[in-house]
């Protein structure tokens, strides 16, 4: 009786824990869309949680600890998603899936994205996950297309991800209405099309009539 005991404790004090955890995320990520972390108090953040200032120093020394435990934990989830998927062969080398696979984990941090995309973002963040993705995206295009030079893969590189950003605010303005495959393969397009992306339709969507206008009686189509 006193083992069962002691395990039903200690879930209950691990639920507690990931439960008060959540919510200095959710209310710290809140705070963060309207004011620099400079001008946050761990008081205000307490009442926004709605925990006290002894289950916040249980867990965190400051709010800098908290925002880079966050991050970490950000950016072990980005690299695990990439990891096997760089990995795979040449014949199985699928850009869609590791894309698709890189949007699903931003969609997992969408609360930190928007922060960090926002005016008072931590920017060294970004560049970090950015230098993580072009280590090692630059290895594998490299591997997959050697007549490609390192250069070109550079450039290739700070294009890509640029337009990825532009396309990861855009996604998160919209309330991620669309799946992570859908803003991969629009993604994809783009990038293999570049602007001849945009005479094609895509997936699901009507093709326009000559002037840009959707065919009537389709979806989308105009009164």
């Amino acid at each position: 009786m006193g083992a069962q005991a002691g395990k039903k404790k200690g879930r209950a004090d691990d639920h507690r824990t990931r439960v008060s955890k959540l919510l200095i995320r959710q209310a710290f990520m809140q705070l963060l869309r309207r004011k620099p972390m400079r001008d946050i108090s761990i008081k205000e953040l307490c009442e926004a949680a709605g925990i006290n200032r002894s289950t916040f120093y249980a867990h965190y020394t400051d709010l800098g600890d908290l925002l880079r435990r966050i991050e970490e934990e950000m950016l072990a989830e980005f690299e695990q998603a990439m990891s096997p998927l760089l990995e795979e062969s040449e014949k199985s080398f699928n850009p869609v899936a590791i894309s698709a696979a890189i949007f699903r984990c931003l969609k997992d941090n969408s609360d930190l994205c928007t922060v960090t995309l926002g005016e008072y973002g931590d920017k060294a963040f970004l560049s970090r996950l950015l230098s993580i993705g072009r280590e090692r995206c630059i290895a594998t295009y490299l591997k997959h297309y050697p007549h490609a030079s390192p250069r070109q893969i550079e450039y290739f590189y700070a294009f890509a991800s640029a337009g990825c950003i532009g396309l990861l605010r855009k996604w998160l303005d919209d309330g991620m209405a669309v799946s992570a495959e859908e803003v991969a393969r629009a993604a994809e397009a783009l990038m293999l099309r570049g602007i001849g992306a945009l005479e094609h339709p895509a997936d699901g969507e009507p093709e326009a009539e000559a002037g840009g206008r959707a065919p009537r009686g389709k979806s989308g189509a105009l009164p």
